[in-house]
């Protein structure tokens, strides 16, 4: 059987055909600009998103799904107002007979077809651009050029990324082929043969409140173009973007002749434990997760049925040898602190420094000089209360000030966290980084995760001491990230050695605008599936290629 592309496969033939060189060259490439500039996107974007943003507010969100059984709000913005959004809440039996009833004719439309509409999808999103923004901005608590960029460009970049790697594996074998073997001196044995990539089942993303898209949109559309119908269940505190998410998706999946049952939302009542109940269901066969330890252990022990990709917690680690440039060093750990917070999983936590201090271009620098300068960095971008928000954001969640709370009473305090006020949001909740000192002794205290704006400086008997840390927290913990300052080469070899035996990615002396808490799509892998901090990577074969099976059929010809 010959598949016959929808014609949204050509209309982004072009895109696909760079995302595949993307992935395989990792090289620079983005197919969404960063900017929310006017000359980027015209003079009226801007308004136009805040105001399709504003008029879902204090009303029932435009979402016609199966099996509707009244509304629910759930939305306290972490700038300190209600966004009252009424969202559908739905049956869960229908909606999970709507997904698999979706599932047979967007199987048979094939790879291409299907990744035509994905891509129109994210077409249709970007145009949206803005309006997405706004409501990361005020659901997870990111200031707004942050919630723009990493919420909506660099989200449907990863998007992209999940597409081309998925489509790679699907097309890797050919749809059919002749099959001749010799038989003696009789007629050769002649079949033809036809491989069918068949998806494995309804897929299930648990959305969080950090980072409602960029952390969904991977398995979302590495589900979708596969051939599964996806069921999003977001996070209580951050439904807004993801529901305008569904809402496009559905209605490109109809123009395009499809059953917009292939993407559901399902929005729950406090308390409802809907994610429970929904990995545990047959049907579901994919789950993806963001979120803590102890939930995504429960999900990869309990969902037996599912394949289970999950990103949880994990100790993100800097070790600090010597540097060319300290003033540069300080700037870009001070700054990957402050960003929104540290409210991201890359955040470093553990800074360790030998006692005894670093040689610099500066001079020696003793551990109380070198972590002094890096708290003043934080003083500075924290001082003006207009430019402070813009890089903190808002605290997303209590157990962040929980955190902040307890840290106080441990160690000897570098950086005492403040509270800010925002100019635009009166009340909103903002912090600025802490910072802590502790001894490598004091394990107990930086071996586990303490997600928000914590780090703690650690002082080691030595260089080869710190990457022995490295070694054991990240080992036992897991992290997403690891960087090391060195002028020495061997210095940096033995760094990489280590993150090679914690499979955890590095990064090297960055003091200019890279930063270890970012990471580029089509370049850079997100979490590596190779430590306890997550079991998958954003995004590579591995992530995709278990998200569907092939199936052949052969004929006599």
């Amino acid at each position: 059987m010959t598949e016959t592309p929808h014609p949204l496969y050509a209309t982004h033939a072009d895109t696909l055909a760079r995302a595949l060189t993307a992935i395989t060259e990792r090289a620079y490439w983005s197919a969404f600009p960063e900017s929310p500039s006017p000359r980027v996107y015209g003079e009226t974007a801007a308004a136009e998103g805040e105001a399709a943003y504003r008029s879902y507010l204090d009303a029932d969100f435009p979402l016609d799904q199966p099996g509707t059984q009244g509304r629910v709000a759930t939305e306290a913005s972490p700038f300190g107002f209600d966004l009252a959004v009424r969202y559908p809440h739905g049956d869960l039996d229908a909606m999970i007979a709507a997904a698999s009833a979706a599932l047979p004719s967007w199987r048979d439309a094939g790879p291409q077809s299907r990744a035509g509409v994905c891509l129109e999808i994210l077409a249709r999103l970007h145009r949206h651009i803005f309006e997405l923004a706004n409501a990361v901005h005020a659901t997870s608590g990111q200031a707004f050029v942050m919630a723009f960029q990493a919420g909506g460009a660099h989200a449907l970049d990863r998007a992209l990324e999940s597409i081309a790697y998925a489509y790679a594996e699907m097309t890797r074998h050919p749809g059919s082929a002749e099959w001749e073997k010799p038989a003696g001196k009789g007629d050769p044995l002649r079949m033809v043969k036809t491989f069918h990539v068949v998806p494995r089942g309804v897929a299930l993303v648990i959305g969080c409140n950090t980072f409602p898209t960029w952390n969904s949109y991977p398995g979302l559309f590495a589900s979708l173009v596969t051939g599964n119908p996806v069921v999003i269940k977001p996070h209580p505190g951050a439904v807004l973007p993801l529901a305008i998410t569904v809402r496009y998706a559905r209605e490109v999946l109809a123009e395009a002749g499809f059953d917009p049952n292939l993407v559901l939302l399902a929005a729950e009542e406090p308390g409802e434990k809907l994610a429970t109940t929904l990995a545990l269901r047959p049907e579901v066969r994919i789950i993806d997760f963001t979120g803590s330890t102890e939930y995504g252990d429960w999900l990869e022990n309990n969902a037996r049925q599912a394949s289970v990709y999950t990103e949880k917690a994990g100790v993100n680690t800097i070790v600090i040898d010597s540097t060319d440039d300290f003033a540069g060093m300080c700037r870009n750990i001070g700054f990957s602190l402050t960003l929104y917070s540290g409210q991201m999983c890359t955040t470093p936590q553990n800074i360790l420094v030998p006692a005894d201090g670093i040689d610099t271009d500066q001079g020696h620098k003793t551990f109380d000089e070198v972590t002094a300068a890096i708290a003043a960095v934080v003083g500075k971008l924290t001082g003006d209360p207009a430019r402070a928000v813009e890089l903190t954001g808002a605290i997303v969640n209590d157990g962040v000030l929980g955190r902040l709370d307890e840290v106080a009473g441990v160690g000897e305090v570098v950086l005492a966290s403040r509270t800010v006020t925002h100019p635009t949001y009166p009340d909103a909740v903002v912090r600025t980084p802490a910072i802590v000192r502790l001894g490598a002794d004091d394990a107990q205290t930086y071996g586990r995760e303490w997600f928000g704006p914590i780090s703690f400086a650690i002082s080691t008997d030595s260089t080869a001491h710190s990457l022995e840390i490295l070694r054991k927290t990240v080992g036992a913990q897991g992290a997403l990230t690891a960087a090391v300052y060195a002028t020495d080469g061997k210095v940096l070899d033995a760094a990489e050695a280590a993150a090679l035996d914690a499979g955890v990615h590095l990064s090297c002396n960055l003091t200019g605008g890279v930063f270890v808490n970012q990471s580029a799509a089509f370049s850079d892998f997100h979490a590596s599936g190779a430590n306890a901090a997550a079991n998958a990577a954003l995004t590579d074969g591995a992530y995709v290629a278990n998200r569907f099976r092939v199936v052949q059929s052969r004929r006599h010809i």
